[in-house]
């Protein structure tokens, strides 16, 4: 088992920057791929990004490359998910997720965190 808690969601003004955590505790965290999605109401969940357990390769949706970088902290148990240049259309709920491969469907991981809103004001 692996518990997952996200912080570092607020409310931003567009053009600014936010940086996510994911704190892991329960079974080691650097077994697992952690993968980041966002949900925003009335849409499905997006997959944003994921990271191998090595750190060594990472996974994008195409849209969010150059302004959303995923990396992890193996030794902090932790995640990251730095966001550049926040845009009104990315305020969602942002959740973290512990799976093991990398993949962009969230039924391939099996943790999840409560999720982090992240709001950006235009």
């Amino acid at each position: 088992q692996v518990q997952l808690e996200e912080s570092g969601g607020g409310l931003v003004q567009a053009g600014g920057s936010l940086r996510l955590s994911c704190a892991a505790s329960g079974r080691t965290f650097s077994g697992y791929v952690m993968g980041w999605f966002r949900q925003a109401p009335g849409k499905e969940r997006e997959f944003v990004a994921a990271i191998s357990w090595s750190g060594g390769r990472t996974a994008y949706t195409e849209s969010l490359k150059g302004r959303f970088t995923i990396s992890r902290d193996n030794a902090k148990n932790t995640v990251y998910l730095q966001i550049n240049t926040l845009k009104p259309e990315d305020t969602a709920v942002y959740f973290c997720a512990a799976g093991e491969a990398i993949s962009a469907s969230w039924w391939s991981y099996k943790y999840w965190g409560q999720g982090t809103q992240v709001t950006v004001s235009s």
